[in-house]
């Protein structure tokens, strides 16, 4: 691979693509995996880093929607590579309910599955909405990892 290959921006699954087999890790350590997606819309909101501000302000809008979200019968979670511990801590100085996951190990093998995984070692900024059917409905990944998606573009894909 040359090293523009390495630096290319990572492509996010296409909808209408099955939901690729995955492990994730919870705050407790139980595994998340692909068929908790079976018989609901669920929307995977890939964020680079805990902590950091645009991930904070991120986290901090949807938690503002989430009982929207709901009541259109999805649910959300957040995923990073950060690990479980600093996810929970995370989410517990937010003040969000947000479920986090894991994809700390094998870092990032998640990320990749659904093509958002960056060239720098974390997850792009990146939606992907996940059908009852355990198929792809819709994705988005932002410009760059600095670029926040409003909720907006969640709520007009799932109307769509």
């Amino acid at each position: 691979m040359s090293s523009a290959d390495a630096s290319a921006a990572p492509v996010p699954i296409a909808p209408g693509t099955p939901a690729p087999e995955f492990t994730l890790r919870r705050a407790d350590g139980s595994e998340f995996t692909r068929s908790e997606l079976e018989g609901r819309t669920t929307v995977l909101v890939f964020y680079p880093f805990a902590f950091s501000p645009v991930c904070t302000d991120q986290l901090n809008l949807y938690e503002e929607v989430l009982d929207e979200l709901r009541s259109r019968g999805a649910t959300m979670y957040g995923v990073s590579c950060d690990a479980r511990w600093s996810q929970a801590a995370f989410r517990e100085q937010l003040g969000v309910t947000i479920e986090q996951l894991s994809d700390f190990e094998p870092k990032g093998e998640t990320c990749r599955a659904f093509g958002v995984y960056h060239p720098g070692g974390f997850p792009q900024r990146a939606l992907v909405i996940v059908g009852p059917d355990c198929v792809v409905s819709w994705s988005y990944q932002a410009p760059s990892p600095s670029d926040l998606p409003g909720a907006n573009l969640i709520f007009d894909a799932l109307d769509g």
